[in-house]
């Protein structure tokens, strides 16, 4: 049966999409929506759910969801889960550990079971001793992710068991010290590998890892006594991803150990004391497909040590030391860049007609720039643009007509912009956009109006906007959107009503407005595909709560700064919410 239902150890490289915002446990949010540049999401198994779906028509579960919800339910009678199948036996422990049912004693029951994957990641109550049954799994175990966990350098001693390893994971592992790293050598059929924040990894600890020559992935964020350890990875050519992300000692120097990693793609040295010198290092680096080096004492001048990277497509100077000055050189030196992030640099119009000539742009991030209207006529042959971010800048409506023929674009942000209503029938056009921020408080009603031809968004974000009760008949129009921010305080109950037809939602976000109550959550109550629900900061009580208990899917609960107790909401979760797993207010 092999690993087909084990959870996956693949990594991924940067998934660049600047304006997908979930919702905040709070009842606010950042002042405007930052490009990240993510590595891999955590992977979540599907949920087990027995109850009806938001069509009203119930589908039976298959016999294996049946049993394992009912071994979830009496985990603690089963003394071991060995004679099983391993393939079944890791569907319950995914299970168990999803649901948050595995504990010091539940966890016994998985001994010698042969197990594959067992990611544990911020997993509550980890210690030694867990480690013992972790251990036991011998060869069989694969992939193993314990960070943020309470585990000394015991526990890597009890692993020396796991001779396979292919991916291990302990960020976090504040406990284990540099003689525990010693024994991370042994481990020869790794291929990827992260401790971030690790204080206790030095230099010379660093020894460790030049053994480990299948190594294609290794993850040393916020590992600040590294300086002059990077040595030690020279003879791993085989590494595709290198992250040192916020290792404040890393310098120049540094990085001239890099230049041997001939097959590497993607670099993540946000926020590292490198200069233009430190990325002279880099020209070598042909196969390199991302970097990342935001928030680097880096100037337009590294342009010229980058045209030498053929593959480069994804290139983050956010947050840098950029000017106008020296920009004439991105159309000649990365004309085969695909995401460009230069946000949060002391850059203008001026800079924008240098980026004519990238036609192969497809992510463009300036927030936090100084463009206006006559920049952005400099982006208008960019057709090829999907991800645009142009938040947190001096753009007015009549700039937005110049944005109208990028028929291809998916994700808009406009937050913090001067942009009225007026500029967003400059839009209307734009049939392929998914994702659209206007988190701007002159947009009102009429604005919502203009955009009800975009029927393919998916995520729409109205966080500040002033939208009344009357703009809500308009979302109508958007039957596929999955999350949907409201926040700028002037809807009632009577406009939720409005949202009931949503049946895609997942995320809904309608915190700060003052007027909702208890028949708010009973007009949300059909839509059961809900994931996450913020709505705080109204007049909702612990009587409304009732209306919740159809949401079976919900795993996100904020309303704070309502008439609702923590203890109902635990009672809630308990009694008809099982995949509940963050609430607020929380005890």
């Amino acid at each position: 049966m092999g690993g087909v239902c084990s959870w996956k150890r693949e990594y991924y490289y940067a998934d660049e999409n600047p304006n997908r915002r979930g919702v905040s446990g709070r009842y606010f949010k950042s002042r405007s929506s930052k490009w990240m540049w993510m590595m891999a999401s955590a992977f979540f198994p599907p949920v087990v759910d027995c109850q009806s779906p938001r069509g009203g028509r119930s589908t039976c579960p298959s016999l294996m969801e049946l049993c394992i919800h009912k071994i979830r339910e009496d985990v603690s009678k089963f003394g071991s889960f060995s004679v099983l199948p391993r393939d079944v036996s890791q569907l319950i422990f995914n299970d168990l550990v999803y649901s948050r049912y595995l504990s010091a004693y539940s966890i016994e029951a998985f001994r010698d079971c042969a197990l594959q994957d067992m990611l544990l990641k911020e997993y509550p109550g980890i210690k030694d001793s867990w480690i013992d049954v972790v251990s036991s799994q011998g060869s069989s175990l694969l992939s193993l992710d314990i960070s943020s966990s309470e585990v000394t350098d015991y526990s890597l001693f009890l692993l020396k068991n796991c001779s396979s390893l292919q991916a291990l994971t302990f960020d976090y592992c504040d406990l284990i010290t540099e003689k525990g790293f010693k024994q991370i050598s042994g481990f020869q059929k790794l291929t990827c590998l992260g401790f971030k924040n690790s204080t206790a990894l030095t230099a010379e600890g660093m020894q460790c890892l030049s053994s480990l020559v299948n190594l294609v992935k290794l993850d040393l964020e916020r590992c600040p006594r590294i300086h002059g350890g990077l040595v030690h990875i020279e003879g791993l050519t085989r590494l595709e991803s290198l992250t040192i992300r916020c290792c404040k000692c890393i310098v120049d120097s540094d990085m001239k150990s890099l230049a041997g990693l001939v097959n590497l793609k993607q670099l993540q040295t946000p926020c590292v004391n490198i200069t233009d010198s430190g990325v002279f290092y880099l020209k070598g680096l042909r196969k390199l497909v991302l970097l990342n080096m935001e928030g680097c004492h880096i100037t337009a001048a590294c342009l010229d040590y980058l045209s030498d990277l053929p593959s480069l497509q994804y290139l983050n100077l956010c947050r840098s030391s950029l000017k106008d000055a020296g920009c004439e050189k991105f159309s000649t030196a990365l004309g085969n860049l695909e995401v460009l992030n230069i946000g949060y640099n002391d850059i203008t119009d001026e800079c924008l007609t240098h980026l004519q000539g990238l036609t192969k742009l497809e992510s463009l991030n300036l927030d936090s720039c100084r463009i206006g209207d006559d920049g952005l006529a400099n982006l208008a042959g960019l057709v090829n643009l999907k991800n645009l971010e142009l938040s947190d800048n001096k753009i007015e409506s009549d700039g937005i007509q110049h944005l109208s023929g990028l028929t291809n674009l998916e994700d808009l942000n406009l937050s913090f912009t001067l942009v009225t209503e007026d500029g967003l029938r400059n839009l209307s056009g734009l049939r392929s956009l998914k994702s659209l921020n206007l988190d701007i408080r002159q947009i009102t009603d009429s604005g919502l109006a203009a955009l009800t031809g975009l029927t393919g968004l998916t995520h729409l974000d109205l966080f500040g906007a002033q939208i009344t009760d009357s703009g809500t008949k308009y979302l109508q129009y958007f039957k596929n959107l999955h999350s949907l921010d409201i926040c700028g305080g002037g809807l009632t109950d009577d406009g939720v009503k409005n949202l009931k037809h949503l049946s895609s939602l997942t995320v809904l976000n309608l915190s700060q407005n003052l007027d909702l109550t208890d028949k708010t959550l009973e007009h949300l109550s059909g839509l059961t595909g809900l994931v996450s629900l913020n709505v705080s900061n109204s007049r909702i009580t612990n009587d409304g709560l009732q209306h919740l208990r159809p949401l079976k899917s919900l795993r996100s609960l904020s309303l704070e700064s309502c008439s609702v107790t923590a203890e109902e909401l635990k009672k809630l979760q308990l009694s008809a919410l099982p995949n509940l797993v963050k609430f607020r207010p929380e005890l």
